[in-house]
Protein backbone atom coordinates (compact mmCIF):
# COMPACT_ATOMS: atom_id res chain seq x y z
CA UNK A 1 0.00 0.00 0.00
CA UNK A 2 0.99 3.45 -0.90
CA UNK A 3 0.30 6.35 0.63
CA UNK A 4 -0.17 10.51 -0.58
CA UNK A 5 -2.33 11.54 -3.31
CA UNK A 6 -3.72 9.13 -5.90
CA UNK A 7 -3.18 10.09 -9.09
CA UNK A 8 -4.86 8.05 -11.32
CA UNK A 9 -7.82 6.22 -11.10
CA UNK A 10 -9.94 4.08 -13.95
CA UNK A 11 -6.53 3.85 -16.10
CA UNK A 12 -7.67 2.07 -19.16
CA UNK A 13 -4.28 1.72 -21.83
CA UNK A 14 -4.11 0.39 -25.10
CA UNK A 15 -0.65 -0.66 -25.28
CA UNK A 16 1.05 1.69 -27.58
CA UNK A 17 1.02 4.70 -25.35
CA UNK A 18 5.09 5.64 -24.94
CA UNK A 19 3.84 6.77 -20.62
CA UNK A 20 1.78 5.69 -18.26
CA UNK A 21 0.32 9.55 -18.16
CA UNK A 22 -0.79 8.76 -21.98
CA UNK A 23 -3.55 6.72 -20.66
CA UNK A 24 -7.04 7.33 -20.69
CA UNK A 25 -7.92 7.76 -17.33
CA UNK A 26 -10.18 10.25 -14.42
CA UNK A 27 -9.03 14.23 -14.56
CA UNK A 28 -5.32 13.38 -12.79
CA UNK A 29 -5.80 12.99 -8.76
CA UNK A 30 -9.63 12.90 -8.79
CA UNK A 31 -10.35 9.32 -7.66
CA UNK A 32 -12.78 7.43 -5.75
CA UNK A 33 -10.62 4.35 -4.50
CA UNK A 34 -8.17 4.00 -1.45
CA UNK A 35 -4.18 2.80 -1.17
CA UNK A 36 -5.68 -0.33 -0.65
CA UNK A 37 -6.73 -1.05 -3.94
CA UNK A 38 -2.96 0.40 -5.05
CA UNK A 39 -1.61 -0.87 -8.76
CA UNK A 40 1.58 -2.84 -8.79
CA UNK A 41 3.55 -4.25 -11.81
CA UNK A 42 6.09 -6.75 -11.86
CA UNK A 43 8.25 -6.36 -15.01
CA UNK A 44 11.07 -9.36 -16.69
CA UNK A 45 14.51 -7.76 -16.02
CA UNK A 46 15.91 -10.09 -19.34
CA UNK A 47 14.64 -7.86 -22.61
CA UNK A 48 13.91 -10.77 -25.75
CA UNK A 49 15.04 -7.81 -27.23
CA UNK A 50 18.94 -7.91 -29.11
CA UNK A 51 20.35 -4.63 -28.12
CA UNK A 52 20.86 -1.92 -31.07
CA UNK A 53 23.18 1.17 -30.82
CA UNK A 54 23.92 3.50 -33.94
CA UNK A 55 27.57 4.17 -34.62
CA UNK A 56 30.60 6.40 -36.13
CA UNK A 57 27.77 9.43 -36.81
CA UNK A 58 27.30 12.48 -35.63
CA UNK A 59 25.31 12.05 -32.60
CA UNK A 60 23.13 9.04 -30.31
CA UNK A 61 20.82 9.23 -33.13
CA UNK A 62 22.58 8.33 -36.40
CA UNK A 63 24.86 6.33 -37.39
CA UNK A 64 25.81 2.91 -38.37
CA UNK A 65 23.72 0.19 -37.30
CA UNK A 66 25.40 -2.51 -34.94
CA UNK A 67 23.58 -5.18 -32.62
CA UNK A 68 24.51 -7.01 -29.64
CA UNK A 69 24.03 -10.81 -30.18
CA UNK A 70 26.29 -13.87 -28.28
CA UNK A 71 28.38 -10.99 -26.49
CA UNK A 72 29.48 -9.60 -29.06
CA UNK A 73 28.58 -6.01 -30.88
CA UNK A 74 28.01 -6.93 -35.26
CA UNK A 75 26.30 -5.11 -37.66
CA UNK A 76 23.49 -5.23 -40.31
CA UNK A 77 23.87 -5.98 -44.17
CA UNK A 78 21.60 -3.37 -46.30
CA UNK A 79 20.45 -5.81 -48.42
CA UNK A 80 17.02 -5.09 -48.40
CA UNK A 81 17.20 -2.29 -45.94
CA UNK A 82 14.80 0.43 -46.08
CA UNK A 83 12.81 3.25 -44.27
CA UNK A 84 10.50 0.76 -42.54
CA UNK A 85 13.25 -1.28 -40.90
CA UNK A 86 15.37 2.17 -40.25
CA UNK A 87 11.51 3.01 -38.15
CA UNK A 88 11.94 0.32 -36.17
CA UNK A 89 15.40 1.27 -34.87
CA UNK A 90 14.40 4.65 -34.04
CA UNK A 91 11.58 3.94 -32.35
CA UNK A 92 14.00 0.96 -30.43
CA UNK A 93 16.26 3.87 -29.58
CA UNK A 94 13.81 6.35 -28.72
CA UNK A 95 15.00 8.67 -31.67
CA UNK A 96 12.01 9.85 -32.91
CA UNK A 97 10.70 9.37 -36.52
CA UNK A 98 12.89 8.34 -38.76
CA UNK A 99 14.93 10.73 -42.01
CA UNK A 100 17.10 8.18 -44.34
CA UNK A 101 17.71 4.80 -44.31
CA UNK A 102 21.38 4.96 -46.13
CA UNK A 103 23.43 2.05 -47.27
CA UNK A 104 26.30 1.38 -48.49
CA UNK A 105 28.40 1.54 -45.08
CA UNK A 106 27.47 5.44 -45.53
CA UNK A 107 28.92 5.69 -41.75
CA UNK A 108 31.64 3.44 -42.23
CA UNK A 109 32.61 0.04 -42.52
CA UNK A 110 31.93 -2.07 -38.95
CA UNK A 111 34.17 -4.98 -37.71
CA UNK A 112 32.93 -8.29 -35.89
CA UNK A 113 30.08 -10.26 -36.89
CA UNK A 114 27.68 -9.66 -39.23
CA UNK A 115 24.58 -10.15 -37.31
CA UNK A 116 21.63 -9.71 -39.52
CA UNK A 117 20.90 -9.89 -43.66
CA UNK A 118 17.52 -9.60 -45.48
CA UNK A 119 15.86 -7.63 -42.51
CA UNK A 120 12.29 -7.30 -43.44
CA UNK A 121 10.59 -5.33 -40.36
CA UNK A 122 6.12 -4.68 -40.95
CA UNK A 123 6.99 -1.44 -38.96
CA UNK A 124 4.93 -2.19 -36.25
CA UNK A 125 8.30 -4.09 -34.09
CA UNK A 126 9.89 -2.63 -31.08
CA UNK A 127 12.88 -3.84 -31.64
CA UNK A 128 14.99 -5.11 -34.46
CA UNK A 129 15.59 -8.25 -33.31
CA UNK A 130 11.72 -9.17 -33.75
CA UNK A 131 12.03 -8.53 -37.56
CA UNK A 132 12.28 -11.09 -40.13
CA UNK A 133 15.79 -12.12 -41.31
CA UNK A 134 17.80 -15.00 -42.61
CA UNK A 135 19.10 -16.16 -38.99
CA UNK A 136 21.33 -14.55 -37.14
CA UNK A 137 24.71 -14.63 -38.94
CA UNK A 138 23.59 -15.91 -41.85
CA UNK A 139 24.53 -13.54 -44.73
CA UNK A 140 26.32 -13.13 -47.83
CA UNK A 141 27.69 -9.62 -47.17
CA UNK A 142 30.99 -7.68 -46.14
CA UNK A 143 31.45 -4.95 -44.41
CA UNK A 144 30.89 -2.11 -46.84
CA UNK A 145 27.46 -3.37 -47.27
CA UNK A 146 26.69 -2.29 -43.38
CA UNK A 147 23.63 0.06 -42.71
CA UNK A 148 22.99 2.97 -41.50
CA UNK A 149 20.04 5.30 -39.85
CA UNK A 150 19.38 8.70 -39.32
CA UNK A 151 16.51 9.60 -37.28
CA UNK A 152 15.07 12.74 -35.87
Amino acid sequence: RGDGIIWMDETNCTGMESMLSSCWARPWGINNCYHGEDAGVVCSAVSSFAPVRLVDGPGRCAGRVEVFHNEKWGTVCDDGWDFVDAKVVCRQLDCGVVVSAPRRAHFGQGQGPIWMDNVHCLGTEDALSECRTKGWGIHGCKHKEDSSVVCS
